[in-house]
């Protein structure tokens, strides 16, 4: 066994252990258990909602895309979902707080109506199945290669562990944990990125290395490349924040309102910088100064270079990498149980025709913490394409959700159940569509781009149909 193997099973079993600590304040009832009793203040929900958002995409996903487009573009998916938090803070946070709502879909049930909820309930159960076996990928993508074990095992003891201390301590255990990934995640990924930057000899010999590969002229512009690319990764991050459940369940914890408002606002701040540093990460895997970058796939890249000692000290490297796996934990965690939550309250408490009880609701979400691997471990073993790419799906289901809402609270003579209906039903088989026209070559719209414009198109037929067809009958 090496040293990074030794230092990354000595994290999983700290959080593992962590997670008893919670055991008992978590079963208490199924408040406690989907949304911490409500009892989270500031910097603590900031945290839980900064650990979400630094996860997968914005380790293995942003040094991925850098490592293949040799600029900083996918940095722009941080950038975006900080500002997603910061429109949160200033508009949805009081809202949602305000409400004592336990996801988004009840949100929009006390707004419309069951049926509108019910609807939602299954776009952003879609939204989340594919974020979840997104994240289980990247989590496994980086204990593979540590472990030297091979695809399938890797995605298994990832699921195992992240099922296993979220079945324990449910939202109280991923609250204490997020709090020790994000100090793992900036302290180990910031040391990496510090040597990486002198080892390459400073910012301009990097780029005058990447121009040598074929690189734009200026690389950490993340407008250098795809324009289009990168407006769609602002949109989607953005939007996708909004109406994320397992974004802002933490939102739903809160103490009260004002904390909701002022943990969205700071959680903006330590989200922003973070994919600067797996992105430069990226960016120096390219250079084929440690490593030859054509015998690795793009995803392997941050991975291998942080097991390279001619690149960094196998301590240092192994701590590095138990922050990238603490980065993507504190995702896939919350995502997991945005699922279950999702599950739990708006498809299995709202189906049933009897009242059930609380300790039946908390009994169903923790078999829903197991439940849940039935579909997402398939899913990651057999779907595997480029991962930011890929979890757009979920942010393009989300910012239909996002875009309903603003509507709802600002503009609610504008919007209508048809309107809503049509929204989230059509603009997911908008969303399918885009990807299998490009898919099949038969025309290239971004995902993202179709969800906005197609929710907005579906809004405006259903006011049409309401207000003056529907009324002329």
């Amino acid at each position: 066994m090496n040293i990074y193997s030794i230092i990354v099973l000595l994290y999983f079993l700290l959080i593992v252990s962590i997670s008893f600590l919670t055991k008992k304040i978590a079963q208490r009832s199924s408040a406690d258990y989907l949304i911490a009793g409500r009892n989270l203040g500031t910097f603590v929900c900031a945290v839980v909602v900064s650990a979400e958002w630094l996860g997968g995409m914005s380790t293995i996903g942003i040094s991925e895309k850098a490592f293949k487009t040799m600029t900083l573009q996918p940095i722009l998916y941080n950038f975006a979902t900080a500002t997603g938090m910061i429109i949160i803070g200033f508009t949805v946070a009081y809202h949602y707080r305000t409400r004592n709502v336990h996801t988004v879909s009840e949100m929009l049930k006390s707004i419309f109506g069951q049926d509108i909820s019910t609807i939602s309930a299954f776009a952003f159960l879609i939204a989340y199945v594919v974020l979840s076996y997104v994240q289980l990928q990247t989590c496994a993508s980086v204990i593979s290669p540590i472990l030297k074990i091979d695809w399938t095992l890797s995605v298994l003891i990832s699921a195992g562990i992240i099922t296993f201390y979220t079945y324990i301590g449910g939202m109280y255990a991923l609250t204490i944990t997020g709090i020790l990934h994000l100090i793992a995640m900036y302290f180990g990924l910031g040391v990496a990125s510090i040597i990486g930057i002198v080892k390459i000899g400073g910012f301009s010999n990097l780029q005058n290395t990447l121009q040598s590969f074929g690189a734009s002229s200026n690389v950490y512009n993340p407008f250098s490349g795809n324009i289009s690319a990168a407006f769609s990764l602002l949109l989607g991050g953005i939007l996708g924040g909004m109406a994320g459940q397992a974004s802002i369940q933490p939102i739903f914890s809160a103490k009260d309102p004002q904390t909701a408002k002022k943990a969205s606002l700071v959680a903006a701040l330590i989200v922003a910088p973070f994919g600067i540093m797996t992105g430069i990460l990226g960016l120096i895997a390219r250079t084929g100064k440690f490593f030859d970058p054509s015998t690795i796939k793009g995803n392997e890249a941050l991975g291998t270079i942080l097991t390279n000692p001619s690149f960094i000290n196998p301590i240092l490297g192994g701590i590095a990498l138990a922050g990238v796996i603490a980065a993507i934990l504190s995702t896939v965690g919350p995502v997991n149980f945005a699922v279950v939550t999702i599950a739990t309250k708006d498809l299995y408490q709202n189906f049933s025709k009897k009242e059930k009880e609380d300790k039946r609701i908390l009994k169903t979400a923790k078999n829903l913490v197991v439940l849940i691997n039935f579909v997402t471990i398939p899913l990651a073993l057999l779907l595997r394409n480029a991962i930011l790419d890929t979890a757009y799906i979920s942010y393009a289901i989300r910012g239909i959700g996002a875009i309903i809402i603003l509507f709802a609270l600002y503009l609610k003579g504008f919007i209508t159940k048809t309107g809503v209906k049509l929204s989230f039903i059509g603009g997911v088989i908008v969303i399918f569509v885009c990807l299998l026209g490009k898919q099949m070559k038969w025309f290239n719209v971004d995902k993202t781009y179709g969800a906005i414009i197609s929710t907005i198109v579906f809004i405006i037929i259903g006011y049409i149909w309401d207000k003056f067809i529907k009324n002329s009958e």
